[in-house]
């Protein structure tokens, strides 16, 4: 028998986690054909509602369920390194709990699997019931980080993933405290198919993710995975000291033949305003990527836990 780990991180859905569980087991049948055993492993990230009272009420039905609660927020990244960590299945599949990753998708997850690939990897090929802007944007992230980083990061892609246990532990093996899981799945490489489906809108509840998280999580992306944003400010500093070059020769010149008129004292102010903001634009640049570090230095654990049942 070979054991399937099914990792949830959960952050105050209390009113999905039973429905997923049911879901879940809809593919029992599949399961016991293919002499799968599963255990689901419930990670509550610091939820302020009931989600593990209502994760505990499964353990009493079902022995195969599991949970972790961490003492406070620490994050969805951070929520999936501890699922990798405490599960102990032969394959392992993260999963969020909202019902936006069909657990039906599994028997067809599993076949792909056995085709010789190491994990096999969801995304939506439309973004249906999410807001238009968040989607524009979203699409733009993807786009640049395709183009700057060296990690496979793909267009619609989910933390849905059905992986084998040796890129579990290679995944595991980076320890990084500032995490973007989608990058390291895409840098520890491994053979992965791509599964597409059509989106599917959350069935109980409203999305943890704001956009402004979003944001400050695209920029973790960015940062984590390219050093491409250090190469711009670079090239926009040369950049600046030519034009600035360029720009004495001309006042000497227009010095030696028109003298020395007060005009163009505006154009001055804009040009400086100009020139302070890329340096604060620079600045800000180099700032993030020492914030990183900083983090990295002080080797904090990635999360704490509180309760494990």
């Amino acid at each position: 028998m070979k054991l399937l780990s099914v990792i949830v991180p959960c952050y105050n859905e209390e009113e999905n986690v039973s429905d997923f569980y049911d879901e879940l087991m809809k593919n029992s049948e599949f399961f016991d054909d293919n002499e799968i055993e599963v255990e689901v492993c419930y990670i509550d990230d610091g939820s302020s509602d009931r989600t593990a009272d209502e994760v505990k009420k499964l353990i009493q039905q079902d022995s195969r369920v599991r949970l972790v609660s961490f003492t406070r927020n620490f994050g969805k990244e951070a929520a999936i390194y501890a699922g990798l960590e405490k599960a102990s299945g032969d394959y392992l599949v993260l999963m969020d709990a909202d019902m936006q990753d069909p657990p039906a998708l599994l028997p067809e997850m599993f076949s792909l699997l056995e085709e010789g690939y190491d994990s096999v990897a969801t995304r939506r090929v439309n973004r249906k019931g999410e807001p238009a802007v968040r989607s524009f944007f979203a699409r733009i992230f993807y786009s640049t980080m395709k183009r700057i980083s060296n990690a496979e990061i793909v267009d619609g892609a989910r933390d849905y993933r059905l992986m084998t246990r040796r890129m579990a532990d290679a995944v595991l093996e980076m320890k990084e405290y500032n995490r973007f899981t989608k990058g390291i799945y895409g840098w520890v490489g491994f053979k992965t198919k791509w599964l597409e489906y059509q989106n599917v809108e959350r069935r109980k509840g409203e999305s943890k993710w704001s956009f402004w998280k979003l944001f400050i999580y695209s920029i973790d992306g960015i940062t984590a995975f390219s050093t491409m944003p250090l190469a711009i400010s670079s090239f926009m500093g040369v950049v600046f000291c030519i034009a600035a070059f360029i720009f004495i020769i001309i006042i000497i010149i227009r010095k030696l033949l028109f003298g020395d008129p007060t005009d163009g004292w505006p154009s001055m102010v804009c040009i400086i305003l100009l020139v302070s903001g890329v340096q604060l634009f620079c600045i800000g640049i180099i700032g993030q990527y020492l914030a990183k570090t900083y983090m990295e230095v002080k080797k904090r654990p990635i999360y704490l836990v509180k309760e494990e049942v």
